[in-house]
C-alpha cells in the first residue's frame, strides 16, 4: 500500500527542496511503501520505538503515534509497547511518550478491546466499534464451506460489487479456488481484527487492518480469523471468463492451531 506524504514540500519546499524531496518521495514514497515482510503496522511499531529510544517525543513523534493508530495498533498494544521499551530506552522517555500516547488514544473507551476471555457479546461489540462496515447477517448459505461462524454484509452492488465478510475467532473458510480461463481471482482488504491468508504450498501470512491480498485465479487458498480475534475483510471478485468457485477440503485443525 503506497504512502502519500507532502509534509516535506509543504514546510521546507522553498528552503530545502532536496530534503523535502527525500522526505516525501524516498522515505515515505519508497521506504514506507515497500512491499516486503513488514506491514504498515510493523513499520509504525519500529518507528515509534526508534523515536522513543532517542527521546524524540516532539510533534513528529505525535504524528507517528497517530499513524500507528491508523495502521491498527490499539491503545492496549501501544501501552504494552512503551512499557516494554522503557526497560531498554529509559523510564523518563517512556513517561514522555505516554503523555502523547494518551492524547492520541483518548477517544477509545477502556472496554473497547476486551480481553480474550471476555464474554462473546462484548468481543463482538468491540469488533463492531472497530469496523467501519456492518457485520451483516449469518453467512448461512455458505456455512458448509466454513469452520465456525461467519457473517456477510453486501456493501455495494454497483460498478464493482463487494462484500464485508466477518469471521468469529477461529472461523475460517475451506480451501478453495477461484476458477477462470482468463482474468478472474479475488482481492481482500482487511478492515478490522486479525486474520490469516494462505496459498497452497506456502506459509500462512497474517492479515491486519490496511493489508491487501491479491489472489490470482486458479490458486488454491483459504482465509479466516486468528484463533483469538474477530476478523473482517472486504472481498472483491475480479471479473473473468468462465469464472466459478471450487470449494475443497477444510483447513486441518492441527495446521490451523499451529499458526
Amino acid at each position: 500500500m503506497a504512502v502519500k506524504q507532502t509534509a516535506g514540500r509543504n514546510q521546507l519546499g522553498d528552503f530545502a527542496p532536496e530534503f523535502a524531496r527525500l522526505n516525501d518521495d524516498v522515505l515515505f514514497g519508497e521506504v514506507w511503501s515497500r512491499e516486503s515482510e513488514l506491514s504498515l503496522r510493523d513499520r509504525s511499531l519500529v518507528t515509534v520505538v526508534s523515536l522513543l529510544a532517542q527521546g524524540l517525543t516532539d510533534s513528529s513523534f505525535s504524528y507517528h503515534l497517530q499513524t500507528a493508530k491508523a495502521n491498527g495498533i490499539t491503545r492496549d498494544q501501544i501501552a504494552e509497547i512503551i512499557t516494554h521499551a522503557a526497560f531498554y530506552a529509559g523510564w523518563p522517555k517512556a513517561w514522555a511518550a505516554f503523555r502523547l500516547a494518551k492524547d492520541v488514544w483518548s477517544d477509545e473507551d477502556e472496554a473497547a478491546v476486551p480481553e480474550a476471555g471476555a464474554a462473546p457479546d462484548a468481543r463482538r461489540a468491540a469488533h463492531e466499534r472497530e469496523c467501519v462496515f456492518p457485520i451483516g447477517e449469518p453467512n448461512d448459505a455458505y456455512a458448509q464451506y466454513f469452520v465456525g461462524q461467519s457473517y456477510l454484509a453486501p456493501i455495494s452492488n454497483e460498478q464493482v460489487p463487494f462484500f464485508n465478510v466477518t469471521f468469529e475467532p477461529g472461523c475460517r473458510n475451506n480451501w478453495h479456488v477461484h476458477r477462470a480461463t482468463s482474468g478472474g481471482g479475488q482481492m481482500l482488504v482487511c478492515v478490522a481484527g486479525r486474520g490469516w491468508y494462505q496459498e497452497w504450498g506456502k506459509p500462512a501470512q497474517p492479515m491486519r487492518p490496511g493489508d491487501v491480498v491479491h489472489i490470482p485465479a486458479n490458486v488454491k487458498h483459504w482465509h479466516g480469523a486468528a484463533a483469538d480475534s474477530w476478523f473482517s475483510h472486504l472481498a472483491f471478485e475480479i471479473e473473468g471468463e468462465d469464472a466459478s468457485n471450487e470449494w475443497l477440503e477444510p483447513v486441518a485443525d492441527e495446521e490451523y492451531q499451529a499458526l
